[in-house]
Order: C-alpha cells, then structure tokens, then sequence
C-alpha cells in the first residue's frame, strides 16, 4: 500500500477559495481524494490562531478528519501589515517526513514552495502533488510538482 504524507497551508487555501469561488474548501472531500488506496504517515494542518471560537471549532473539524492542527500567533503589526505564514515550518516538516512516505500532497498555491517541490523529488524521490486554486496557484509550483489537482468542483464547499 502506497504511504502519504498531507501538508496543508489552511491560509493559502481559505483565502484563496474564497477569492475565486466564494466558498469553502472541502477538507472532507479533499482527505478522502487524499488518501484513496493509501496509508497516513501524517497529515497536518498548518493555520494562524486568533483565539475566536469559530476558529478553535474548525480546527477541531480538522483533528476529528484526522489533521494534526499546527498553530502558529496571527500577528497584526501597527504598520497594518500581518504575519501568519508557516513556509519554514512546513518545508522543516516536508523534509524531516519524506523519507517516510512514497507521496507527499501539498494544499497549497504558494510559489515559494516550487524549490521545496523540487529538491523532495531530487534527494527522496518523492512524487509530490500539488493541491492549489487554479487562478492563484504559481505556475513555477505547478510546473514542480508530479501531479497538480485543482481545487474546484467536489473539493468546494457547496453553497
């Protein structure tokens, strides 16, 4: 049985879901396309904490679908500017985890992450695919990865 391992970037995802399509991301239907046939090494879920309540329930969704839920401080600087980004955190993770899987699916559209893409398939030989908002995810990731899945149509929350 094929093993994966599942990194997701819950504010790229939100936010850019949101812009295209008005609506949620699905995590249901993504963890079942996911994780068809194949066995979890881990999945986690990287997000910013507020401390709001609906936030805190989401992310208990995420545990209950079988997320780890990493948090990291959501930061408002006086300048207006925000800080909430996990790309080190989840290259550190992507790194220390791909030895121990045949997969890596990545739910992100960031390019940043097109050099993470590459040198997982170089030194691991990694097939990594990338989940991503068609309109929003860098064509240097998708170019990256083994397989890029859109994010559209069942992976939507419906209206």
């Amino acid at each position: 049985m094929q093993s994966v391992v599942i990194l997701v970037d819950v504010q790229n995802i939100y936010h850019t879901v949101r812009q295209s399509y008005a609506t949620g991301f699905d995590y249901n239907a993504f963890w079942r396309h996911a994780t068809d046939g194949r066995k979890v090494v881990k999945a986690i879920a990287y997000a910013t904490d507020r401390g709001d309540a609906k936030q805190q329930q989401f992310q208990n969704i995420l545990r209950a679908i079988g997320f780890e839920v990493k948090l990291k401080p959501y930061v408002q600087r006086s300048d207006g500017s925000r800080k909430g980004d996990w790309d080190v955190g989840i290259t550190v993770d992507a790194m220390e985890l791909a030895p121990l899987a045949d997969t890596l699916v990545l739910a992100s559209g960031d390019g940043d992450f097109a050099i993470l893409v590459e040198r997982l398939q170089a030194l691991h030989h990694l097939e990594v695919e990338v989940f991503g908002v068609p309109d929003f995810t860098a064509f240097a990731l998708i170019r990256a990865a083994t397989k890029f899945i859109p994010i559209e149509g069942q992976l939507l929350l419906q209206k």
